[in-house]
């Protein structure tokens, strides 16, 4: 499956500015109806380390009511979470009726990195796909707008992208031995990353890929998918600020 995706999409930059402008006014107007509606919404972002998870994040959170959103970034669990179920840090976060809770990185730590590192056992981690898609379609049915976000980079990208944080001062503490060892496990996360994508798109909550190799063309795909589902789920449809553009080149 992730041999299939073309890398090689992109942005020239006017195309970019242009699209994201657009993006952001129509999600500052949808995110008033999501609280005006009352709706709870769930945004998950998956990647390779330095896919731009982070930077599809800002993206999204630049316009919108800092009141009606917050940012969950994912690590290894600590203290009271790691002494319960896996889900259960996940359950005291849903988002309350009329907020947006973003996960950088989520629950799917179970069948990727816990999988990988010989975190989970095998028995847990295999079960792990029902639970997961069984969470899912109970926030589903509670009326929570789900959306799921894999980012995806080449292994090429991905290294050029290392080498470019350890080089510039401000970015390098992004880059963390943890980051070269990861890599050296690509193989064994790709397989991973596979079976989860098959295992958990489902029908009340499918994957987003997104081509991540630009960074232009991945942050416009981010929110033009996030501007299509809320705009369904809410049954209302945003004004144009700016008009259509072309989009690639």
């Amino acid at each position: 499956m992730l041999e299939r995706i073309d890398l090689s999409l992109a942005l020239d930059r006017d195309s970019y500015v242009h699209e994201v402008t657009r993006r952001q006014v129509q999600l500052r107007e949808l995110g008033y109806q999501i609280y005006l509606q009352k709706r709870p919404v769930m945004l998950i972002f998956e990647g390779w380390d330095a896919a731009g998870k982070g930077g599809a994040i800002k993206r999204i959170t630049e316009k919108i009511d800092p009141r009606g959103y917050v940012v969950y970034p994912i690590s290894a669990p600590q203290g009271e979470d790691k002494t319960r179920h896996y889900l259960y840090r996940f359950w005291r976060r849903l988002p309350e009726r009329g907020q947006i809770a973003i996960f950088d990185r989520s629950w799917y730590g179970r069948v990727l990195v816990e999988r990988v590192e010989g975190f989970a056992p095998e028995r847990e981690w295999k079960r792990a796909f029902k639970e997961i898609n069984s969470f899912e379609r109970q926030v589903r049915d509670f009326g929570t707008i789900l959306l799921k976000f894999w980012i995806h980079i080449s292994r090429e990208e991905q290294l050029k992208r290392f080498e470019e944080r350890s080089a510039i001062g401000y970015k390098a503490w992004k880059l963390t031995d943890e980051d070269w060892r990861n890599r050296d496990k690509w193989g064994a996360y790709e397989e991973a990353v596979e079976e989860m994508l098959v295992k958990t798109s489902t029908r009340t909550a499918p994957w987003c890929v997104v081509e991540g190799n630009d960074k232009y063309w991945a942050r416009v795909k981010v929110l033009s998918k996030l501007v299509e589902v809320l705009s369904a789920e809410l049954n209302y449809q945003p004004r144009d600020p700016i008009g259509k553009k072309r989009k690639s080149k």
